[in-house]
């Protein structure tokens, strides 16, 4: 279970003297559409979207776990989807899927530390990001070639987490979720899921900045599949254009999830790449940029035909 924390220490006193960074959260700004990663990297969103290829090397991931726990496995997967067309490549060595055991901090560092240090050493220009809640996993892999953190719990799960984004300079995904992977599907529940998942980036945004990270740094993902029902996930991804905060893009995760079994009635993991797809091409059109995806090639095909189609 990955424990969530009300916030920072000194959370007060940081707003208090972060009151000059709040002009970031008028949403009267024109969008800002370049993100700043790590390692003086930054992708430009203002014109095309991109796709992060999923790279789990954890035994337990509901839908490809075990397939690249071994280091060659894993590098030639992540050079696949790369070929595919993939912008960055996302290491996770912790499942997150509804119910997941908790790993521990060495084992998460054992599984994703030397994958990410072979894909950097052989794709140097490649963006990595790494899933993780953990700042001290977060931090070796901003050391061993990461430029991006991906934090499920949205920067509240461990304290130090927002001090590693700021120091390494990392891109940064604010993800929502109600509860935690343990608990989460257990009894979700919202008064207005869009206006709750709205507030939430905009509180995160506000302690983020005071903690010194760059709004360039900062994408948010609505968590789809995590704490929601069917209606809730089928809401979020109809109104992602009312999600956006102080111009900041979002990125977001459907492929392969549970929620579109339901949708088509099948259990099958295969049956849900295609309409995966679909939502991708949908999304797009909504103006979200970036998408994590299991198969890569047919996700960058939909989401380019989508852009010349609306001109961007």
């Amino acid at each position: 279970m990955i424990p969530l924390k009300g916030g920072f220490p000194d959370f007060q006193l940081r707003l208090l003297s972060a009151a000059r960074l709040l002009p970031h959260m008028n949403s009267d700004l024109p969008p800002q559409r370049l993100w700043q990663c790590g390692h003086g990297r930054a992708l430009d969103l203002s014109q095309r979207g991109e796709i992060m290829g999923i790279l789990n090397v954890t035994p337990d991931s509901f839908s490809d776990g075990g397939e690249f726990i071994d280091v060659e496995a894993a590098l030639d997967h992540a050079c696949k989807m790369l070929d595919d067309g993939a912008a960055i490549i996302d290491v996770g060595g912790e499942s997150t899927r509804p119910g997941a055991a908790e790993v521990s901090e060495e084992d998460e560092l054992t599984r994703v530390v030397p994958v990410i240090e072979a894909l950097h050493r052989q794709r140097p220009d490649v963006l990595i990001s790494i899933d993780t809640a953990k700042a001290r996993v977060a931090e070796a892999a901003c050391d061993a070639g990461a430029a991006i953190i991906n934090d499920v719990t949205g920067l509240r799960g461990d304290p130090r987490m927002a001090e590693v984004a700021a120091a390494t300079r990392a891109g940064v995904i604010i993800m929502h979720m109600q509860g935690t992977p343990r608990t989460m599907q257990q009894a979700p529940h919202y008064e207005d899921v869009i206006a709750e998942v709205r507030a939430f980036f905009e509180t995160q945004l506000t302690a983020a900045l005071a903690a010194g990270i760059a709004a360039e740094a900062i994408v948010f993902d609505p968590g789809i599949g995590f704490g929601k029902t069917l209606e809730h996930n089928l809401t979020l991804i109809r109104h992602l254009d009312q999600l956006e905060v102080a111009g900041r893009p979002l990125l977001l995760g459907v492929s392969r999830k549970s929620f579109i079994g339901k949708v088509i009635g099948s259990d099958q993991l295969e049956d849900r790449a295609w309409p995966t797809v679909a939502l991708t091409s949908f999304a797009r059109e909504l103006g979200v940029p970036l998408h994590r995806v299991h198969e890569v090639k047919p996700n960058v095909e939909a989401m380019r035909m989508t852009e010349a189609i609306l001109n961007r």
